[in-house]
């Protein structure tokens, strides 16, 4: 049976990322997809955004890794030719009811470490903006847009290139400690049209928001140590014609998102979302990524807030994703959750659960922070 030192589930963005350190820290790394090819599914289906770490608590992961993961991101992207467009955002205050809301925002974003941000009256936000309307803004500098298929394909030259392997249409059916499990290793079966048996030191479950069924699958980890998974659409509209706006425009948030917000994409197109919209499933295969036309009636008004202007019928549904939560609809937002031995006393396994946005702009700062937690485990 062929023996590794690491198995990573999941190529999406994290799993990239993760994979990719696990192989530049010298460790012989096979990284396993269900699907065809990479990033398909949740970091097919997002905005692309660089976040700046504004809206996360202070001291927690989201906070503390999107920050980080900021900076290494327009650095390694620099580096490595990856297309970025650093655009810039303003969070709006429609009204003055809503200027108390911008300054607690500001002052999160400050305690979180946040550069480049301030606050700017809504005369200073029109001038870089005309077609706005808004009592006042928060100006992030280090917001932007990132090639994501772009960045996703570094990534996995860069784990090759340090000697990975990636293994697509490999589903993990089942893994199984072996032994005691004193040193951690793990036995897995993959499915697929070759079929195999591996045994790895370490088990990486990256899957996004197929972490806590994948978790079902590993023996010997407790049920109740496994979170439910929450699905959360979101839905897309793309603005027909040229974008008015040069910055992301984002009103305050809501609950369990951002509120209909503008971005843009690579080439300057506008699109607004994503909105929310929880789902009533237990599994990811009954998703429906339809975005349904009549959701854009909602967008009219929400948009219309910080941009009068919008004429009717030039929205269309372009696309949609589903959010990886833990936590269920009307409860605060989840941090990112790094499950290691210390939780479930199984040694070489880490679970990622909750890694939605900001997973993307966090990457290469959550690689980096679970190589830390691999080291003190061991």
């Amino acid at each position: 049976m062929e023996q590794v030192d690491c198995v990573v589930i999941g190529a999406g963005v994290v799993g990239l990322a993760v994979a990719r350190e696990m192989a530049l820290q010298g460790r012989e790394t096979i990284l396993l997809e269900r699907e065809a090819a990479f990033g398909t599914i949740s970091s097919a289906r997002n905005s692309e955004v660089i976040h700046a770490g504004i809206y996360y608590p202070k001291d927690s992961l989201k906070a503390k890794l999107c920050v980080q993961g900021n900076r290494l991101l327009y650095e390694y992207c620099r580096t490595h030719q990856v297309a970025t467009q650093p655009y810039g955002k303003l969070i709006v205050a429609s009204d003055d009811s809503q200027v108390n809301d911008l300054q607690a925002i500001l002052y999160k974003a400050q305690n979180n470490g946040v550069p480049e941000i301030k606050i700017i009256s809504g005369a200073q936000a029109i001038t870089l903006e005309p077609q706005l309307q808004c009592a006042a803004a928060i100006l992030s500098s280090s917001t932007g847009i990132v090639d994501s298929h772009g960045y996703m394909l570094s990534l996995l030259g860069g784990f090759e290139d340090a000697g990975g392997m990636v293994a697509y249409q490999s589903p993990l059916m089942s893994a199984k400690p072996i032994g005691n499990n004193a040193e951690g290793g793990f036995e897995l079966e993959i499915g697929g049209a070759d079929g195999m048996h591996i045994q790895t030191k370490l088990l990486i479950n990256c899957a996004g928001m197929s972490a806590p069924a994948l978790a079902q699958k590993i023996a010997g980890l407790a049920k109740e140590q496994i979170p439910k998974a929450y699905f959360a659409k979101g839905n897309y509209f793309s603005l027909m014609g040229k974008s008015p706006f040069s910055h992301l425009i984002y009103p305050i948030p809501e609950p369990g998102g951002l509120g209909v917000h503008l971005t843009l994409d690579m080439g300057g197109q506008a699109k607004f979302g994503p909105d929310v919209e929880w789902l009533e499933i237990d599994t990811e295969d009954q998703i429906d990524y339809t975005v349904n036309q009549k959701r854009g009636e909602g967008f009219y008004a929400a948009v219309r807030r910080y941009w009068p202007g919008l004429k009717d019928g030039v929205l269309q549904p372009d696309y949609s994703g589903v959010r990886a939560k833990i936590v269920p609809p009307n409860a605060p937002a989840g941090d990112f959750c790094f499950d290691g031995p210390e939780h479930h006393n199984l040694q070489g396994l880490f679970n990622l659960y909750g890694f939605e946005s900001p997973g993307l702009t966090s990457s290469l700062a959550i690689a980096k922070y679970l190589e830390g937690l691999i080291k003190s485990s061991l």
